[in-house]
């Protein structure tokens, strides 16, 4: 296997939503969502937005390999109600992904918990001993070449949650480096993008729904 080596896209954020407390994006694969180890690896969706919002702080994250719709706070009070919600489960967020085959039945809930997979890392794995609650939920939308395009509304917010629940069930994610494999693996990227996130704002709890088209 190759070593990994970060080359984020260089493309400018694309925001998809910007009030005085709120920021949604449209992050694209490829990008760390904050910083990770090593100056090489200091580019990332925060510091790309810290530029033209100096106030943002983080409220959530998507994997390195995952593209699509994130929200940022600009200021203390929107990041706990923000984080509560997380917390709380009431916020709810919608994917689209390509999985290998055609799930049956087409819809469904995957019920399996999660724990890091500590020899593997930054790999997670079921375990029904020591694992923490996860649940998603799943509908196949369509079939797909080599597959099905498939909605995931997670319940639950684990580490890796829909990339490890998927492979569970047969149908792992198309392009997952860490958990697909064959030809499942052989594709350009993560087939694996957050569509719509549904939120309280945080000025007046009003509904607010932002999406991010799907770039697959």
């Amino acid at each position: 296997m190759l070593p990994f080596r970060y080359t984020p896209p260089e493309d400018p954020p694309v925001i998809v939503h910007e009030d005085h407390e709120l920021v949604l994006v449209d992050k694209p694969a490829g990008l760390l969502s904050v910083p990770g180890k090593g100056a090489d690896k200091a580019d990332c969706m925060i510091a790309r937005l810290r530029r033209i919002y100096p106030e943002i702080l983080l409220v959530h994250r998507l994997d390195l390999d995952t593209s699509g719709v994130m929200v940022f706070a600009r200021s203390p009070h929107a990041q706990r109600h923000l984080g509560l919600q997380f917390e709380k489960r009431q916020m709810r967020k919608t994917y689209v992904a390509l999985v290998a085959g055609m799930p049956d039945p087409p819809e469904g809930r995957v019920d399996l918990p999660l724990i890091v997979d500590w020899p593997n890392r930054p790999r997670q794995k079921v375990c029904h001993e020591t694992g923490r609650p996860a649940q998603t939920d799943w509908k196949v939308m369509r079939a797909e070449p080599g597959g099905a395009r498939v909605m995931l509304m997670p319940v639950t917010g684990r580490s890796h949650q829909l990339r490890v629940h998927m492979r569970a069930i047969g149908h792992p994610i198309l392009g997952d480096p860490l958990y697909a494999t064959g030809e499942a693996r052989a594709h350009p990227r993560l087939m694996l993008h957050a569509r719509t996130l549904r939120l309280r704002h945080p000025d007046g709890g009003r509904g607010l729904t932002l999406s991010a088209p799907v770039p697959f």
